[in-house]
């Protein structure tokens, strides 16, 4: 009670809260795991007061949670610790557009939509495209990437500077306006993918991008899912400049034709979109056709038309709602690994014989440009073998990556689904990781028992 007395004198009263309404919205997201509440969330307005409220914090040693809109997918921001949920909804302003240096400047709050919306006014567009309208600081936080990293990059390849807030309540900077520095240890690197466990994000400088002359989408049908991989390795090797290249596996294209209303061929199925300009794109598309064509491709259309393109990627954004609407009472495990691209095709055909000899519904789709790929596994939560089944397809898909020089998480981040494969993966590396985490939170109070 006295800390929250304390959070009221730093905030107004109205944006210090622990109805009961509220901390149920703040303890969840949007994975299987299994929601905890805060003891109180409160809403700041600015760097300065995230700063008091983490020095009451560590006055206190009381656990720091910060949450954007929810939308992360391995518990990366369930309170268990109970403590204080900074939801930083009212820091959503696009500061700055440095249009000439291609750079955006925003608070953490701002949504991909909504920075969007504001560059298309400059011909600007802000690439990161992970499917959900999630913040910018929560995309940062899971180092977030989706459809468009094969081209344009993750999330950690575009953030050139970030205001964090520390532990102690300290505001640090961890980089600059420039496009590249040989000056001191790569902080951005550090905090991008950080999930708030060293700090809480209240501003990011971005890279941005010029809208695409042109952009043709495409949507190729095999009969094969190891035909449409290689496919894709045959793309990327001849060095197409491809934007998206996603593959959705035969019984998602069902899911998908079902919840979208769409008919799709349902077999295993790429989805690809080319920017450029459009003579340059004339000879990209000729190009892909005839690797397609050796691949044994069964079918390839080209769209050009926008509302066609936009209904082929919300198809694709929408294919996780798919199967929730499709298996109505049951929760989603989405699993999510990456690997080197020559080893996609072994490690797609054994999770597709995972699932198999699971018996459990479940779909393979994946930004399969840059190697990563999921398993949309549809579990009932009240049945202990289901859920035991689906632990296990996730602990043979992650095992199988590793075991071939890939990551448990290509984009979910870590938070607590993830959070035992971290030695396995790491090494000798993962004790490094723990060193840092207690310089700059000796007293573990920033997102605690998350990733380490």
């Amino acid at each position: 009670m006295n800390l929250i007395n304390e959070l009221k004198k730093v905030l107004t009263s109205d944006r210090v809260t622990n109805n009961q309404t509220v901390l149920e919205q703040h303890g969840r997201d949007e994975s299987y795991h299994t929601p905890h509440l805060p003891d109180v969330v409160v809403f700041p307005e600015s760097t300065e007061e995230v700063s008091l409220i983490m020095k009451l914090a560590n006055k206190y040693k009381v656990a720091v949670v910060p949450f954007g809109v929810g939308t992360s997918l391995e518990g990366n921001i369930i309170p268990y610790n109970n403590g204080i949920m900074i939801d930083f909804s009212l820091m959503n302003h696009i500061l700055e557009v440095r249009e000439n240096d291609l750079l955006v400047k925003v608070q953490p709050g701002v949504t991909r939509m909504q920075l969007n919306k504001e560059l298309k006014k400059y011909g600007l567009f802000f690439s990161v495209d992970p499917g959900a309208d999630a913040t910018l600081g929560g995309m940062a936080a899971t180092n977030a990437s989706g459809t468009t990293s094969v081209k344009y990059g993750v999330m950690r390849d575009q953030v050139r500077d970030l205001e964090v807030v520390l532990a102690d309540g300290k505001i640090i900077h961890t980089g600059n306006l420039a496009a590249k520095s040989s000056s001191g240890y790569h902080l951005n690197g550090i905090f991008v993918g950080s999930e708030g466990t060293l700090g809480c994000f209240t501003e990011l400088t971005l890279n941005v991008y010029g809208i695409p002359e042109h952009t043709v989408a495409a949507r190729a049908s095999f009969t094969l899912v190891d035909d449409a991989v290689e496919a894709v390795i045959a793309i990327l090797q001849a060095g197409v400049p491809v934007a998206r290249i996603e593959l959705i596996d035969e019984h998602s294209m069902k899911q998908i034709n079902h919840y979208s209303n769409t008919i799709y061929k349902e077999v295993p199925t790429l989805f690809l979109e080319f920017h450029g300009n459009k003579a340059g794109l004339e000879q990209d598309i000729i190009f892909t056709q005839e690797i397609l064509q050796d691949k044994n491709c069964r079918e390839i259309l080209f769209e050009e038309e926008t509302a066609k393109k936009n209904l082929l990627w919300e198809a694709r954004h929408n294919a996780a709602y798919a199967y929730t609407h499709g298996h109505p009472g049951k929760k989603q495990m989405i699993t999510d690994v990456c690997l080197p691209i020559s080893e996609l095709v072994g490690a797609i055909k054994d999770a597709r014989e995972a699932v198999e000899e699971s018996g459990l519904a479940a779909g393979i789709v994946g930004h399969v440009g840059d190697g990563n790929y999921h398993v949309l596994l549809m579990m009932d939560l009240n049945n202990p073998e289901e859920i035991s089944k689906a632990n296990k397809v996730n602990e043979r898909i992650v095992h199988y990556a590793l075991a071939k020089g890939g990551t448990c998480s290509g984009e979910h981040g870590v938070g607590i689904g993830k959070k035992k494969y971290q030695r396995l993966e790491h090494g000798n590396a993962f004790e490094v990781m723990q060193k840092i985490k207690k310089a700059l939170d000796p007293n573990n109070i920033l997102n605690p028992n998350k990733i380490l």
